[in-house]
């Protein structure tokens, strides 16, 4: 009794954030749908402590509502700058109203900036990371969990709403994008290897990431 007692203040006080990040078509939704039912599963012996709130389809939601389509991107750097910044705004938001809980996102502010370098131009997306809001972005990301998903290549699906790269290398880039915005903004992060491509396995890499971190925590 002791034991699980310890182990349930543990967790209710280490909790960090988990953000899978990457480019289009790497498997964050159904990666993040998944923790989030694991934990559940986990926490279920654990009633007085909050399961992690799902942050999801942040994106898909500011296209909705602004009435933009993943070929506003390509078409028009204007209306690709525009966009993006109000996906940092919707994602900031969200964020902030978790305050008193924890979360698993399935993409982060810092996924528009990526979007923003590789089809707007580098000097415009450095617009995007000023002010209080994106520090408070940053910081949250630092004492976080975050994954970023290598980009496997027969997973690239065009589902008929996120934007598609003309070609492989295009989608690469984009990868590179987030590795020298990572390194840049220098938040700490794992990499989710394409090889480990079944389900079971991927959740099994975030829990032990997520382990460590607690362990750094504490």
């Amino acid at each position: 009794m002791a034991s699980s007692e310890a182990e349930r203040q543990r967790i209710d006080e280490c909790r960090p954030n988990i953000y899978i990040i990457g480019a289009q078509s790497t498997g964050k939704t159904t990666l993040a749908t998944a923790l989030g039912e694991y934990f559940a599963q986990r926490f279920s012996h654990y009633p007085s402590i909050d399961e992690p709130a799902q942050l999801k389809e942040v994106a898909r939601g500011v296209l909705k509502r602004h009435n933009f389509t993943a070929s506003d991107i390509t078409s028009s750097k204007a209306r690709a700058l525009e966009l993006q910044q109000l996906i940092i705004e919707a994602q900031a938001t969200a964020e902030t109203s978790l305050a008193n809980t924890w979360y698993i996102a399935d993409r982060s502010a810092l996924d528009a900036v990526a979007y923003a370098r590789q089809y707007v131009g580098i000097a415009e997306a450095e617009s995007l990371r000023q002010g209080t809001t994106w520090h408070e972005i940053v910081q949250r990301m630092r004492a976080s969990v975050v994954v970023l998903c290598e980009p496997c290549r027969e997973w690239l699906v065009d589902d008929g709403i996120r934007l598609m790269p003309q070609n492989q290398a295009e989608w690469l880039e984009l990868h590179s994008q987030f590795l020298g915005l990572l390194a840049g903004s220098k938040v700490p992060y794992t990499m989710l290897p394409c090889s480990i491509s079944r389900l079971e396995e991927r959740i099994g890499f975030v829990i032990d990431a997520w382990k460590k971190k607690q362990a750094a925590i504490e």
